[in-house]
């Protein structure tokens, strides 16, 4: 069992868009144990590869004890209106705040064995995939922050003991 360190806020790699999964071999399946490992810790939700230093599209979650993981996963659907929700996030530890997300959404990709996997939902489910398909493009939920609410969020960041 390998429970990875989370990289935090400032880290490259959590700005940088993750390169697809072309070929599944013992790295790819040591990165999903990885993360499989990493998001069982209570509390978690969600891991995305470069949470943990790796620049591939491939995140893990635990949703109500449903954990699994999804390689080169595309948001392919979202339904809804965007609403505030509570969000928070492994890599910006100790900060909470609403962030705009859909109450529906829809993830595809594959397994290790290449056969599709579809992940949908509402709630929980929905706002982790909409969270983890961000970070492999690049981006953090404090992007998602009305312009106000962001502001602060920078504020805190920046007087974390953290960063």
């Amino acid at each position: 069992m390998t429970v990875r360190p989370i990289r935090l806020f400032g880290d490259p790699v959590l700005r940088a868009v993750s390169a697809p999964i072309d070929e599944i071999d013992d790295g790819i399946r040591a990165l999903v144990q990885d993360l499989i490992d990493t998001v069982e810790l209570p509390g978690r939700a969600g891991v995305a590869a470069p949470q943990i230093g790796v620049g591939l599209r491939a995140f893990s979650y635990n949703i109500d004890g449903d954990i699994g993981y999804v390689l080169n996963p595309v948001l392919v659907e979202t339904r809804g209106e965007p609403q505030p929700v509570g969000e928070g996030c492994l890599s910006v530890p100790g900060l909470w705040h609403e962030a705009i997300r859909y109450p529906w959404a829809k993830v595809t990709g594959i397994d290790l064995d290449g056969n599709e996997v579809v992940l949908e939902g509402e709630g929980l489910l929905a706002q982790a995939l909409q969270h983890e398909t961000d970070h492999l493009d690049g981006m953090l939920y404090l992007s998602r922050l009305p312009a106000e609410t962001r502001r602060e969020a920078m504020r805190q960041v920046r007087e974390s003991d953290w960063f």
